[in-house]
């Protein structure tokens, strides 16, 4: 189950990084975007991470 915590982490850390460089090339709609889908998987990542954690 930690297998989907760590795709959806770096998934997550992959589209901020899409989010910062798109704000440097000036795409405000797409960092947008960007931003909110990375947002979106390190929350779900944060989620079941705890979820796990607290059924240890």
């Amino acid at each position: 189950m930690m297998r989907h915590v760590y795709i959806r982490g770096i998934l997550g850390l992959i589209w901020s990084a899409a989010a910062i460089l798109g704000i440097v090339r000036g795409s405000m709609e797409m960092a947008a975007l960007y931003a909110l889908l990375g947002g979106l998987c390190l929350y779900s990542s944060y989620t079941v991470w705890k979820k796990e954690k607290d059924h240890d």
